[in-house]
Order: C-alpha cells, then sequence, then structure tokens
C-alpha cells in the first residue's frame, strides 16, 4: 500500500525579505527552497512547522496565517507529499543554517531565485498577505 507523506512549508518575512534555505539533500540539491519538512507522527502541523523553523534557520516563530495545502501528486519527485504551509513571524534565534541546510539567504520578494518544489507557487499565493507584513518590518 502506497501512503501520503504530510510535510509543512514556512513562508518567513525576516528584516523585509523572505528567508530561504539551500538544500544539502536530493530531491533538489543546491537549490532555494522554503524551510519545512516532514510531520513526525503524533505531532501537529502547527508544532511541525514551528519546529522546522527553527532547526532549518535557528529562527524561533509563531504562526501568522495559513498559506493553503498543496496536494498535487507529483509537485515532488519521491512520491506524493502532501505539504500545509503558512506564514510564520520570526520571534527571536539567530538567524544561520541548520542540520539539513546547506545555507540560509534573505532574498526580496520580487527576487527570488529558482525554487525547489512549488514554493514559487506557495510565495505568490502568500504575497497579498506578505504585502502587508513586508513594509512594516
Amino acid at each position: 500500500m502506497k501512503c501520503i507523506t504530510l510535510t509543512v512549508d514556512a513562508i518567513i518575512p525576516y528584516e523585509g525579505k523572505i528567508v530561504l534555505i539551500k538544500r544539502m539533500n536530493e530531491p533538489f540539491k543546491g537549490y532555494y527552497a522554503l524551510p519545512g519538512g516532514i510531520v513526525e507522527y503524533g505531532e501537529s502541523v502547527e508544532k511541525a512547522v514551528l519546529r522546522e523553523v527553527e532547526e532549518e534557520t535557528g529562527i524561533k516563530g509563531k504562526i501568522y496565517k495559513l498559506v493553503g495545502v498543496y496536494s498535487e501528486p507529483s509537485r515532488d519527485p519521491r512520491g506524493h507529499f502532501v505539504s500545509v504551509c503558512f506564514v510564520v513571524l520570526p520571534e527571536g534565534g539567530k538567524l544561520k543554517a541548520g542540520s539539513d541546510a546547506k545555507e540560509v539567504a534573505l532574498f526580496p520578494l520580487n527576487s527570488l531565485p529558482k525554487l525547489a518544489f512549488d514554493h514559487e507557487k506557495m510565495i505568490k499565493d502568500a504575497e497579498a498577505m506578505l504585502r502587508g507584513i513586508l513594509p512594516k518590518m
């Protein structure tokens, strides 16, 4: 029996830009991506996204808003991965690459690099809420 894997992704506005990580592992090794990862058994998506943000970027955050659920079966070459994407606001910590991120970088919303998976779509879907936040940060 094949299973669906539940994942989370975070769009983090930081110092007027968006936080991205450079992937250390396949798929999309070397590409920039939103911080995120697989939800652990017994963990809520809300706890998972905050855990992944801290593990990959060093940032402690709080969830601002749900962006959406991304369930296109072909969105990840490893199989059927469903991702719940949130905007997460930083509340502390120090920006630094974590264990499975090659580097962490900040990019302006209007000048993003080519991104892994469907992360460009996630950011586009969040653009209206981000435009309300970014100038204030």
